[in-house]
């Protein structure tokens, strides 16, 4: 049995994490800023289909780790594999400064917003919401 409440409560925190990301690029915010709030999107969406399915939640920001426990993760391209691989990396603890620190580009960021309101739609679909419930 379904979970619609609980997946609901999820996707909404995700919505606000993407709403926030949408403003921080078109204000040209820190692209390093713009990028953890992605990750946090994807997160919280992914973990609104765990919730959805009554599955315990789990306690990672790795989103390749948490997809691969979904049948979900079935219904995505290589593509969209690798754009949430990068996403992973936007919350890894090594974002902080050090030699191998680089912020991520406009473009990369770009990219991965537009995949996150494609995302956003399929999540929504999956845990049967209509995400035109959420637009202002």
């Amino acid at each position: 049995m379904s979970n619609s409440t609980y997946a609901k409560e999820w996707i909404k925190f995700a919505y606000k994490n993407l709403v926030t990301a949408k403003l921080l690029y078109k204000c040209e915010h820190y692209t390093d800023i713009i990028g953890i709030e992605l990750e946090q999107f994807f997160e919280k969406a992914i973990k609104s289909i765990y919730a959805y399915n009554n599955q315990k939640i789990l306690k990672s920001h790795d989103l390749i780790e948490l997809l691969s426990n979904l049948e979900f993760s079935k219904d995505l391209s290589e593509e969209e594999i690798d754009l949430l691989a990068i996403t992973s990396d936007y919350y890894k603890d090594d974002r902080y400064p050090n030699p191998n620190y680089e912020l991520p580009s406009n473009d990369e960021i770009e990219r991965v917003l537009k995949y996150a309101e494609i995302f956003f739609n399929k999540v929504c679909k999956k845990i049967g919401l209509n995400s035109c419930d959420f637009q202002k």
